[in-house]
């Protein structure tokens, strides 16, 4: 269960205080003066701390899952880059939003233009934080694959404070903390469980302490294989190695679907005679997951909310 998330952002009130003094032929008008609040965040992000305005207006988004969050709660944004969106987010992938570039190669003219008071990287953007940090405010909210949930809860946790969505978050945040308790609780007697990622027809097997270690690390399903390397893409395996290591479930992502390449499907690469073998197989226990949510946005607050859904539902 998640512990209490430390605070994030801490607030800087900045007050200016305008005097006007105007004079018409040598008599003085009374000196009028106002004062107008502004308030800052100070944000501690992976990157540093950056101050930046509070339910800032123009905001540019570099991070499937950032948008994924925002979207849910939401909230606008006024640029977005050239990416392939789940179903979900199809909507950015049209001419109403803001163009600025791809998630590794900004367009940096694209973003000047839109004056924006807010740019948020995370992940695979994460490299061009320096370039970006010189046009506007620029957070990075990279999540930390290695204390996943802790740290995805952190950064949520930050966007709600930015953007004022504090109650929302955290009534939705503790909604996920008890649907993770639950299922790590019937994940005890479930077997142990192997996920698999496919790619132009080719097989990579993911254990605890990788991009996908969520499933073990914080779910609580038991790894078939404890030896896999922390690789970001994986441990290449064969169809005899699945056969070998007999998992009772099988957690199956399919990253041609999920960038939106055609490709031979993962049910038909894994549909074979050493792979119906397996007890996975036999028990109808091979769970094809939502692979544009695994894949493109795993950092998302909905994102995150499936992804322990679709655990639960392989193990409960």
């Amino acid at each position: 269960m998640r512990t209490q998330a430390r605070p994030l952002a801490a607030f800087s009130l900045t007050v200016a205080t305008a005097l006007a003094v105007s004079a018409c032929g040598g008599s003085e008008d009374t000196t009028a003066e106002a004062a107008s609040e502004s308030t800052e965040l100070t944000v501690t992000h992976a990157q540093g701390e950056t101050a930046v305005p509070a339910d800032p207006q123009r905001v540019v988004v570099f991070d499937v899952g950032v948008l994924s969050t925002l979207d849910s709660l939401g909230v606008e944004v006024a640029g977005v880059p050239e990416a392939t969106y789940p179903q979900s987010l199809s909507q950015y992938s049209g001419d109403e939003y803001a163009k600025v570039g791809s998630l590794f190669e900004p367009d940096y003219e694209a973003v000047n233009a839109l004056e924006p008071d807010l740019i948020i990287v995370g992940g695979r953007s994460a490299a061009v934080y320096p370039e970006l940090a010189e046009i506007a405010p620029t957070i990075d909210l990279t999540v930390d694959n290695g204390d996943f949930l802790a740290s995805f809860e952190e950064r949520v946790t930050t966007l709600a404070e930015v953007f004022g969505e504090e109650d929302a978050v955290a009534d939705r945040l503790a909604a996920l903390d008890q649907r993770v308790t639950e299922v790590k609780a019937a994940a005890e007697g479930a077997g142990d469980a192997l996920f698999v990622m496919t790619n132009a027809g080719e097989v990579s097997a993911y254990g605890p302490d990788t991009r996908f270690g969520l499933v073990y690390d914080e779910l609580g399903l038991t790894p078939t294989d404890e030896g896999l390397t922390a690789a970001d893409h994986g441990d290449a395996i064969s169809f005899e190695y699945i056969a070998e290591k007999d998992p009772d479930i099988l957690l199956v992502l399919d990253r041609d679907a999920a960038i939106g390449q055609s490709g031979t499907a993962a049910q038909q690469v894994l549909d074979n005679e050493l792979v119906r073998g397996t007890t996975a197989w036999a028990d109808d226990d091979v769970h094809y997951l939502d692979s544009s949510v695994w894949y493109i946005a795993p950092n998302g607050l909905p994102s995150v909310e499936q992804m322990v859904e679709e655990v639960g539902a392989a193990v409960e």
